[in-house]
């Protein structure tokens, strides 16, 4: 039986590994599924239409699939899908999505710091860590190994790019390219997130094409489409580089050079 705390209420159609536990006054819904191992701490919450895998660790007062902010919302069916060994610490929310059906996801290894929201229809993927009192809005994609600094503030529908770094109090209103260190109200991107790459193993050389290529599209004037080009031509195209050319190609609205020409 999972160790349910006296002062905790546990619907008896939610399901609970075995070796789940509860602290007191928290509150599970029916239908909730936990994984293995995991554990709330007190007051915490987990509402229906919500799945949390393994190993998980939910703080005080956090609440995980709330009905999600959105005028659209009628109360249709929808989900919050959660892996394993996640951390969410103090007051995080983390809303269900928004359409019949659909889900807010959350993947592996993520670590969540105090006060943080989640918005309906996110998908964030492994490895993210996003530090205190950050909000991410509605159907924004968080790709792997992505650290936010904490007091920032991410649009609804943006993307960030995979091993990017979010510097704290940064105002997020359009995709944050990937590999890259991105501060401040301008969303000015600096350079390569140089210690995540060396941290997963990105080459020396590998971190200098990488380096070439932000200059060429992020500190010339050239304009984006142009930069691109150039990238091409002149940069070993690491699949790093690649990476970087296919998610600017992507935003910026693919080769027919529609789109965001900055």
């Amino acid at each position: 039986m999972a160790k349910i705390h006296k002062l905790a209420f546990v619907d008896p159609s939610a399901e609970l590994a075995a070796d789940v536990e509860v602290g007191p006054f928290s509150y599970v819904e029916p239908g909730v599924v936990i994984g293995a191992r995991t554990k709330l701490d007190s007051h915490a919450t987990v509402k229906r239409g919500t799945t949390v895998g393994e190993d998980n660790f939910i703080g005080q007062g956090t609440v995980l699939g709330g009905d999600p902010q959105d005028r659209k919302y009628k109360g249709e069916p929808t989900f919050l899908k959660i892996g394993d060994r996640n951390v969410f610490r103090e007051y995080v929310t983390v809303h269900r999505a928004t359409g019949e059906g659909l889900s807010t996801l959350v993947g592996d290894d993520n670590y969540v710091m105090a006060y943080c929201h989640l918005g309906h229809n996110v998908v964030m993927h492994n490895f993210v860590t996003i530090a205190n009192n950050t909000g991410v809005s509605g159907h924004v994609t968080i790709e792997d190994l992505v650290t936010i600094g904490g007091m920032s503030g991410i649009h609804q529908f943006c993307r960030i790019g995979k091993v990017g770094m979010v510097g704290g109090m940064t105002k997020i209103t359009r995709d944050a390219p990937p590999f890259m260190l991105v501060e401040g109200p301008e969303q000015e991107v600096h350079d390569i997130n140089a210690i995540g790459l060396r941290r997963i193993g990105v080459t020396p050389q590998a971190r200098l094409a990488l380096h070439k290529a932000c200059k060429l599209l992020y500190k010339s004037q050239l304009g984006l489409r142009n930069a691109m080009e150039i990238v091409r031509r002149e940069v070993v195209i690491t699949p790093e580089v690649q990476y970087l050319l296919d998610f600017e190609d992507h935003r910026s609205g693919g080769r027919n050079g529609r789109g965001d020409q900055r």
